[in-house]
């Protein structure tokens, strides 16, 4: 049996698609968890560019009480909206990602990596050290929360992550109700955090996104307090969580293919296709979830309406039938419409900030440790969680 990358590295078992298996149809049902699995670029193409068919508003496919308070959590939570509250409230945060504001963010995130890298010694532990730190100073300081309880967020962030368990709709079980009540309880702590921080602002707004959430009006009425606050945990959250996986990945997949870390180093021009294609090789978030409005047809398969759907990008992304040898890491190749950052409505609106930070924060990574390259004795750790593929730990040589 042939040993892969995944193997090698301990990236978890389900992610089949690093291991260069195919699955055998494109879309699947699985009788276990009652949910259909969509595997092909092009299924999962045709999902995401039609919200009218493939909702995101999972409440209704749901078992009552299979995820305490989930009225409350999704109120403003702008991934699990459909037209037309999402347009609404995605116009709300498109002027703070426009590409003037994300440019003039340039030189902020260059100083924070000198600072971060200043910090970390001869010898970074990328994560630790600037991977998650630097995306989260960045969507901090845009949302105005004290990036120095950066520690309180990893802290939560990484409770939330840690959790291997496979959800099912068809058997509720204790061990079930109890992970999903631990991984929610970190996200319960997060949640009253921004709670507090939008109650202050209503009373004392400043220059920052979360007043403009706070002071903004759709249709007419201000946003209540638990839509400002869910909204700002997703921006938090999502804001910050890409980058990390994306930095560490892009590093991996050089270090792995040293004539590609040549070529980046050699010419820094690169570093954006080298970027694109870590993306698309290994996607941050490997699974997006959705729900069927009506009965459709898709990839062969009759799926009935009210059903759910696990979408998963990061298989479409290594689909033969859209990309040319798949399992090569191959920066050069055109054109590179990977998923990574979903498509259609909720396509992310962060990406063009998640791609600078990783080419700014790679190339000054770059230009202060010419040799640098993984430790063959400390390997990687991954996040355990099937649907991310990211490191938790990398520690590099420097020398």
């Amino acid at each position: 049996m042939t040993t892969t990358l995944a193997d090698t590295w301990g990236i978890h078992q389900q992610q089949f698609w690093l291991r260069g298996q195919v699955p055998d149809q494109p879309v699947r049902f699985d009788e276990k968890t009652g949910m259909w699995n969509v595997y092909g670029y092009p299924e999962v193409l045709t999902m995401l560019s039609d919200p009218k068919t493939y909702g995101s508003d999972l409440s209704r496919v749901l078992p009552e009480g299979m995820v305490p308070g989930m009225e409350e959590r999704s109120e403003g939570n702008i991934l699990q909206m459909d037209p037309p509250d999402h347009t609404k409230l995605r116009q709300l945060v498109s002027h703070a990602f426009t590409p003037k504001v994300v440019a003039d963010l340039e030189p902020r995130i260059a100083e924070l990596t000198h600072e971060l890298l200043d910090q970390a010694g001869p010898e970074p532990e990328l994560v630790a050290d600037l991977a998650y730190p630097l995306p989260v100073i960045v969507i901090a300081e845009l949302l105005g929360v004290p990036s120095s309880d950066r520690h309180l967020f990893k802290e939560w962030v990484d409770k939330m992550l840690e959790s291997s368990t496979e959800f099912s709709l068809v058997e509720q079980n204790e061990e079930q109700k109890k992970v999903m009540e631990a991984a929610l309880e970190p996200q319960k702590a997060l949640t009253e955090y921004l709670r507090e921080h939008a109650a202050e602002r209503r009373g004392h707004p400043r220059e920052d996104l979360l007043s403009k959430l706070v002071e903004a009006e759709v249709d007419g009425a201000k946003l209540s307090l638990n839509e400002v606050t869910n909204f700002a945990n997703i921006l938090l959250l999502a804001g910050h969580i890409t980058t990390t996986m994306l930095l560490g990945n892009t590093v991996l997949c050089l270090d792995t293919h040293p004539d590609e870390f040549a070529k980046v180093r050699a010419d820094r021009s690169t570093l954006p296709a080298v970027i694109e294609e870590s993306l698309r090789f290994l996607t941050p978030f490997a699974v997006l979830a959705r729900a069927t409005t009506a009965e459709v047809e898709l990839g062969g398969a009759t799926i009935p309406a009210d059903q759910m759907l696990m979408v998963w990008v990061a298989a479409a992304n290594r689909d033969a039938r859209h990309f040319a040898h798949p399992d090569v890491f191959d920066p050069s190749r055109k054109p590179n419409a990977h998923l990574a950052f979903g498509r259609g409505i909720h396509f992310c609106i962060g990406a063009p900030l998640a791609r600078l930070e990783g080419r700014v924060a790679l190339d000054i990574l770059l230009d202060r440790y010419p040799s640098l390259r993984t430790d063959p004795a400390r390997p990687p750790e991954f996040i355990p969680s099937p649907n991310m593929t990211g490191v938790r730990k990398l520690p590099l040589l420097t020398t």
